[in-house]
């Protein structure tokens, strides 16, 4: 079994108990904070790879780590560590997402901007560019980019909307030499 459908096999029985016990949103949110958390802090990489920690020690530092997780997520962590996949995590969360994402009718997507977007424009962001891609709504991730000069550029999956002014000068540049 290669760790790709490892993940896939584990994401789709965590997201068919969330659904389940109707905590889908919950460990949704609980694995976007871990994600962050495991592939923000390396340290914590390298604990959960050392084979001088044992499974019960590992196990305790999760219940430690995640108290405030939701109980399927700290629990899949826990079969995890006793099936010798932790290593899966960012994979499973991935995984997961995608699923939950399709369920739901939203997609991820990046928006590059200048500054913060505001809620009105989040908004107004996701209701113009979902119906492209087929979904109801977005989740927007906002991107602070000085070097964009202006506009926004957007990532869904892998469409790329760009109508920023520094793509615009790029292009205006390329015409005037070319």
């Amino acid at each position: 079994m290669s760790n790709s459908t490892a993940a896939k096999r584990y994401a789709i029985a965590l997201f068919e108990l969330a659904q389940q016990k109707n905590e889908l949103r919950s460990v949704e949110e609980d694995l976007r904070e871990l994600k962050i958390v495991w592939n923000t802090n390396k340290e914590l990489n390298t604990l959960f790879s050392s084979p001088k920690l044992s499974l019960d020690k590992k196990k305790e530092l999760i219940r430690q780590i995640f108290t405030n997780a939701n109980p399927i997520v700290i629990n899949t962590l826990l079969v995890l560590i006793d099936k010798k996949r932790l290593g899966e995590v960012g994979n499973i969360i991935n995984e997961f997402m995608t699923l939950s994402n399709e369920a739901q009718g939203v997609s991820d997507a990046k928006v590059y901007s200048t500054r913060a977007l505001t809620e009105e424009e989040r908004t107004n962001i996701s209701t113009a560019f979902a119906k492209n891609v087929g979904k109801h709504s977005l989740r927007i991730e906002n991107i602070v980019d000085p070097s964009i000069i202006g506009g926004i550029r957007i990532q869904i999956g892998n469409r790329i909307y760009d109508n920023s002014l520094s793509t615009k000068l790029d292009r205006l540049k390329r015409n005037l030499i070319g």
